[in-house]
Order: structure tokens, then sequence, then C-alpha cells
């Protein structure tokens, strides 16, 4: 897990150098997503640029694509294009690298970033899954600002109607959004009670942890009978003080003494790890 847990840290350090690259990018929920992204790509799921064609290959979906930068640097690292064409290109104009997922590119599924869609259309595929007998699961990455979304909740009626076992939603609950506090902009109480009360399996795990992470992504394969929804408490900015529980950071490129702070801060963390 340790290993796992470095290897976040060190694709932090790509997305920054990403966003630099690129004049833009929305830094503050890659570094939340990133435990999340890597531990379903290096740990859970069953998806490979050598399987990515399979009819039983795992589905993921970034349904809160602007964290696309996170979603970049784990599928360069899996294998799934070349980093350094990553890093040149990104965000440049004629580039495939644009500021959402792009389908066109290998490992992703769907076009997204427009927040709200990524669940039903997850829930689509999970129920296809079912109708086809196959045995892939389907996982999809949602930010907590983007429940506010009536579609979400449709999804959400629909997947617990169908019992499907095959589907996990993640919820990145850094609870910032653009605007500032997620609270703020439309409460959300207790997410827990909330997917309970839709008919979900409810999971609450740091998710920041990559032992609670593997331990959840487990619970939801062990359980059977309805849709199972991870509440991953995150820290938005997750890996330096310069960026940590800062709503401006949702959207922002480092200066030149924030970017080296940043770096020093990202390495240190992971050496850490890598020493313990």
């Amino acid at each position: 897990m340790k290993k796992l847990a470095a290897l976040a840290y060190e694709l932090r350090e790509d997305v920054v150098n990403m966003v630099v690259e690129g004049k833009g990018g929305h830094i503050g929920g890659d570094m939340s997503v990133m435990d999340i992204l890597v531990s379903l790509y290096f740990k859970e799921m069953n998806i490979s640029p050598e399987n990515q064609e399979s009819a039983d290959r795992d589905r993921f979906i970034m349904s809160k694509g602007h964290s696309v930068e996170a979603y970049y640097a784990v599928l360069a690292r899996k294998g799934f294009f070349p980093k350094d064409e990553v890093m040149r290109k990104f965000s440049r104009f004629g580039s495939p690298y644009i500021g959402h997922p792009n389908n066109k590119l290998p490992g992703i599924e769907m076009n997204s970033g427009s927040l709200g869609h990524g669940l039903p259309v997850s829930v689509g595929m999970a129920l296809a899954g079912k109708m086809d007998h196959r045995d892939y699961r389907v996982y999809t990455v949602m930010g907590d600002g983007e429940l506010a979304e009536g579609s979400v909740w449709e999804g959400a009626m629909a997947a617990s109607q169908y019992k499907l076992d095959n589907l996990c939603a993640v919820v990145d609950r850094n609870r910032l959004q653009i605007s500032g506090s997620t609270e703020d902009v439309m409460g959300q109480d207790s997410q827990e009670e909330r997917w309970a009360s839709f008919g979900w399996n409810v999971l609450s795990v740091d998710g920041n942890c990559m032992e609670e992470l593997c331990g959840a992504w487990a619970a939801a394969r062990a359980c059977k009978g309805r849709p199972t929804v991870v509440i991953a408490n995150t820290v938005k900015g997750c890996g330096s003080a310069v960026m940590e529980n800062k709503a401006p950071w949702h959207h922002k490129v480092p200066g030149e003494e924030e970017y080296a702070q940043i770096m020093k801060d990202l390495k240190e963390r992971r050496e850490a790890l890598c020493h313990e």
C-alpha cells in the first residue's frame, strides 16, 4: 500500500507540471482524487492497454471530468499513451489532450465534464453487463459539488431499482467547489444517509488513505443485490499546505515560488513513505 501511496504523490508531481505547461487546470480536485484513481487503476480494476477492447474489461467513468489532469497522469503511467506527449500537448490548440476527458484517446470510455452525466451512463453500462451476463464492474467518480445535479439522483434510483451490484460510485468528498464550501453552495448534510435512502450500500472512508480505499473496493465487490457508493472523504489540494483546503485552488496555475514549494512538499511526502 505504501508503494501505491508513493506513486500517487509522484503522479501529483506530474499533474503540477502538466498544469504549469498547459497554463491551466483544476489542480485542487486533481490532488484530492489521485489516491482514488491510483487504487482503482493499479490495484482494483481489470483494465489495461492490452484488454481495452475486451467486452469483459472493467469500465471507468470520470464524471468529475474537470479533474482530467489526474486522469491523464494515471492513464499515462498505466501505459495507455506516452507521458511526454501529454506534457507537451496538454491544453494546446488542436491537441486531443483537452481540459476534459476525450474518448478519442485510448482508455477513456466517455467524454465527460458536463456534471451529473457519469452516474446515469454508468448505470446503463452496468445494466448492459447484467443483460449480457458479463462479469465486468463499472466505476464512476463524482465530485461532491456535482451532486446538486438532479440527473445524479435519477441514476441513483435506477441503479437501486435494477439491483446493480456490479456498479460502484465514488464521491470525492473534499467539501469545496469553484465558488466556495460545498455546504454553503448547496448543503448536503449526511451523504451516507442520502445514499442509503436511495437503497445503496454505503461505505465511508478516508479517500486519501490507500488501505481504506482498497478495503472499500473489496467490500463493494462482496455486496450483492444493490449498488455501492464510496464516500471518499478527501482534502482538496492534498499534498501541499500551499493548496490544501483552499477554494481558490479549484482552478489555478502555481506561480514560481508556489511551484517550488508544492514540488518540495510532494517530494518530501513521497520520500517519507518510501523510507517508512
